[in-house]
C-alpha cells in the first residue's frame, strides 16, 4: 500500500434525489471514491438503481425514517419513526437488530454487501450505538469509520478495520472549499486516511441544515484542480475495500 492512501467518502447516497444526483457526479466526474446509503429513506431504491460500479457501504441511519428492523421498540419511535433525541439512548442490542436489519436492505438493494458501515451524524460516538453496530458489522466483516482515537482505538481492539486517521466535517458553512482540500492534502498524514464529505445539489424533498453547502463541496471535488493536487502529491485514492484485503 502506498505510504499515504485517501478515501474520500461522500455521506448522505439516498437522502434526498438531488443529494444522490450530486453524489453520483463527484463519483463519476471527481474524485471522490466511495457513498454511504441510507436505506431507510423513501428515496433509497432509486440511489442505488444510480450506482452501478460504485463503491457503497452502509450509511446506519438511526435518526429518522422508519426503523428497517420490524421489531424495533416501538417505545424509541416517535410517530413510528426514528428520532435523534432518542438515539443516543437506545441499547446494544437494539442497534444491532437495526445495523442487521438496514445491512440486510442493503444488499437486497443493491445485489451486494456494503463496502463498510458508518453512522448518520456520528451517533456511535455514544458507546452503546458503537457497541451495537459494531456486533453488526463485526459478524459481516466490514470496516466500520471511526472518528478520533478513542474510537479507533476501541475499533481495533475489537477486530475490526478502519482508517488510520479521519478528517471532515459539516457546519454552517461549506466545510470542503478547494482551499482547504489542498491543505488537507498538503498535510495527509502516512497510512488511509478517510476524509468524509457532503457533496451534492441542495435538496428537493428533504430539509436539511446543510444544502446550498452541498454544491460548493460538490464543486470543489469535481474541479480538474482536485485531481491534479492529489497527483502531484503523490497521494493513491481508494475506497474502503484497501483495509479488507
Amino acid at each position: 500500500m502506498p505510504p499515504r492512501t485517501l478515501i474520500i467518502n461522500a455521506d448522505d447516497f439516498g437522502y434526498d434525489p438531488a443529494v444522490t444526483r450530486g453524489i453520483v457526479e463527484a463519483m463519476r466526474s471527481g474524485v471522490v471514491t466511495s457513498t454511504t446509503l441510507i436505506v431507510n429513506s423513501p428515496h433509497a431504491e432509486d440511489a442505488a438503481a444510480s450506482a452501478a460500479g460504485l463503491a457503497v457501504g452502509l450509511h446506519l441511519n438511526l435518526a429518522r425514517f422508519a426503523p428497517a428492523w420490524n421489531g424495533f421498540p416501538a417505545g424509541w419511535l416517535i410517530g413510528g419513526e426514528l428520532s435523534e433525541s432518542l438515539a443516543s439512548q437506545l441499547p446494544a442490542g437494539v442497534v444491532e437488530q437495526e445495523a442487521r436489519a438496514q445491512l440486510d436492505r442493503f444488499e437486497a438493494l443493491m445485489k451486494r454487501p456494503a463496502t463498510h458501515v458508518d453512522a448518520h451524524k456520528h451517533l456511535h460516538r455514544w458507546p452503546a450505538v458503537l457497541d451495537g453496530l459494531c456486533a453488526a458489522a463485526k459478524a459481516r466483516g466490514l470496516p466500520v469509520r471511526s472518528i478520533d482515537p478513542a474510537m479507533r482505538k476501541a475499533l481495533q481492539e475489537r477486530g475490526i478495520a478502519t482508517p488510520h486517521e479521519f478528517i471532515g466535517d459539516a457546519s454552517g458553512e461549506a466545510y470542503w472549499t478547494l482551499s482547504r482540500f489542498q491543505t488537507a492534502i498538503e498535510t495527509l498524514a502516512d497510512g488511509v486516511t478517510e476524509l468524509m464529505c457532503h457533496p451534492g445539489y441542495s435538496p428537493i424533498s428533504v430539509p436539511s441544515a446543510y444544502s446550498s453547502q452541498r454544491e460548493v463541496e460538490l464543486q470543489t471535488f469535481i474541479h480538474p484542480s482536485a485531481v491534479a493536487l492529489l497527483r502531484h502529491a503523490g497521494v493513491n485514492v481508494a475506497d474502503f475495500t484497501v483495509l479488507r484485503g
